[in-house]
């Protein structure tokens, strides 16, 4: 497995600039090629399931020459509702399950580069409020999203999600 903190870079980039934003990029997208492989060639919607945690789910959205862009996010059950009894192939119920962060990733595979294009429009969970809420200019918004995304594809390996050609769900019908 890859390591990007042994990575040796030439230069220092001032924290939360524009060249530091690309540094971040770039984290992004070696650890979503730890979370998915080939990042070239993603295709269809995947669902990782792993004991003690929610189920992870990534949905290629549009896919050009150069570019690829992902949702990503996690299914918890709602309240009330067993975890057994939600579907585990094909689309998500969307009766009992709620999607959070609902990430949209848009990857640079001539870059190497994996940006947290957008979230859910409005939070419920107050630590993503608050991001939202302090991130006033669209550099320190990029900069809220893309740490949150860092920091949450390190945790989703570490709990063992991976997305493979086991984990694709039929297309719909």
């Amino acid at each position: 497995m890859l390591n990007d903190t042994l990575t040796p870079v030439t230069w220092r980039a001032r924290p939360r600039s524009f060249v530091a934003l690309m540094g971040l990029y770039e984290s992004n997208y070696i650890r979503l090629s730890w979370l998915a492989g080939d990042l070239v060639a993603l295709d269809g919607q995947h669902r990782s399931l792993v004991a003690g945690d929610c189920d992870l789910l990534l949905t290629l959205t549009e896919r050009s020459p150069y570019t690829s862009t992902v949702n990503l996010t996690y299914l918890l059950p709602r309240e009330g509702l067993p975890r057994e009894g939600l579907p585990q192939e094909g689309l998500p119920d969307e009766g009992g399950e709620s999607r959070f962060p609902d990430m949209q990733l848009r990857i640079y595979h001539d870059a190497h580069l994996a940006e947290a294009h957008e979230w859910a429009g409005t939070h419920t969970q107050p630590v993503l409020k608050a991001l939202r809420t302090h991130a006033e200019r669209e550099l320190d918004q990029r900069w809220a999203r893309n740490v949150m995304l860092n920091k949450w594809l390190e945790y989703c390996v570490e709990r063992g999600h991976r997305f493979s050609s086991a984990t694709r769900l039929a297309a719909a019908k």
